[in-house]
């Protein structure tokens, strides 16, 4: 079951990145946002009354929740979606954030004490290098300094909330969980807009399709697989599944964008797959 869950994460979070574009293409990225989490936090907080499950929760949890997510849905989304915004070319984005794995591996043993084996890191080293002929090296000039500043901070803050979301010590329901991070990010990014952004959101056909995609496939799917894995499994091989990500939505922007897949991309992405194997398979 386990295995089918990473299989839909994958391919769920992978669409991702197809619809990114239009939405900043509509919209600031911050009141995209804001918007997408508002109504996140909306439909965790009626599937948990539906569940039956009280949102009345005590303040450890409640602090440790909100942070998680803003960790997640503010510091990390929001570094993604204002670098592009701002001319960051999404192949360099992305590849600066496939360093996630290997950074949570490099922390995961003394923050989690969890051992990384050897084949781990021999799948992790493999993930990455297939990730990165599937992106390419074509960095180009002219990559905004603010872009990639904002780009590392979202590398730093998805692998902190990783190792945090692994770390907490509350047992709470999913939905509700997911409801205080969705929370956690929508005042995240609405201060944002209050002290930072000059909001705007152009509601065209195309922005509505996109952020819907978000927030029903992207936040209320693949979010929740994402939290059940890493509750379920070590930090180091949760995470690992992240270098299929790039190779997916390449195959996704070919199949749905008629955007060039080459003989490259097929090496890459049988790379990145082998070394996830290695690295997530039992002895």
């Amino acid at each position: 079951m386990t295995r089918i869950f990473t299989l839909i994460f994958i391919l769920l979070w992978s669409s991702a990145f197809i619809t990114t574009k239009p939405i900043i293409d509509n919209s600031d990225p911050f009141s995209a946002l804001a918007f997408r989490f508002f109504f996140v936090a909306l439909g965790f907080y009626l599937f948990s009354i539906f569940k039956k499950h009280s949102i009345i929760i005590n303040k450890k949890n409640l602090l440790e929740s909100v942070f998680s997510g803003i960790l997640f849905h503010g510091l990390y989304l929001g570094g993604v979606f204002y670098s592009i915004s701002i001319g960051m070319p999404t192949s360099i984005a992305a590849l600066i954030v496939t360093l996630q794995p290997i950074l949570t591996n490099a922390l995961c043993g003394p923050i989690l004490n969890e051992k990384v084996s050897t084949n781990q890191w021999i799948g992790v080293l493999l993930g990455f290098g297939g990730a990165s002929l599937v992106l390419g090296w074509d960095i180009g000039l002219g990559i905004p300094l603010l872009g990639l500043v904002a780009t590392i901070v979202a590398l730093l803050s998805i692998t902190i909330s990783t190792i945090w979301q692994k770390k907490l010590s509350n047992n709470l329901p999913l939905p509700v969980s997911n409801f205080y991070q969705a929370v956690g990010g929508c005042i995240f990014h609405t201060l944002i807009i209050i002290f930072f952004s000059k909001p705007y959101i152009n509601f065209t056909q195309t922005f509505l399709l996109a952020i819907s995609h978000q927030i029903f496939l992207v936040s209320f799917g693949a979010f929740t697989i994402l939290m059940f894995l890493i509750k379920k499994n070590s930090a180091s091989k949760t995470v690992s599944v992240f270098f299929l990500i790039p190779p997916t939505s390449a195959f996704m922007a070919w199949f749905f964008l008629n955007e060039t897949l080459t003989t490259l991309d097929l090496i890459g992405f049988f790379i990145a797959s082998t070394g996830v194997y290695i690295a997530t398979r039992n002895r």
